[in-house]
């Protein structure tokens, strides 16, 4: 579980929420496979579909040398769609 660091809130991701994708930023060295095994695993869920990809670098100065921040990889999940039933 190592691997999933915290959930990203932006407006996009907002909108992707409605469709039942969830998207969260990962260690760099991780493969889907991996996340996928977490996500099923911790969460009771079953994953239909991940999309991944790389955030660009920004670059940071301390004094007169310039350097980097980590740069993550951003994990897409898909969630099958919830039915709810109601009894009456």
């Amino acid at each position: 579980m190592d691997g999933i660091k915290y959930a990203v809130v932006t407006g996009k991701i907002l909108r992707l929420l409605g469709k039942n994708q969830y998207t969260s930023n990962v260690e760099s060295g991780s493969t889907k496979t991996e996340i996928k095994y977490w996500v099923e695993l911790f969460f009771g869920v079953k994953v239909i579909a991940m999309n991944s990809h790389r955030l660009p670098r920004k670059g940071r100065r301390m004094g007169p040398m310039m350097g980097h921040t980590m740069h993550y990889r951003r994990m897409i999940i898909t969630l099958p769609p919830v039915i709810l039933f109601h009894l009456f």
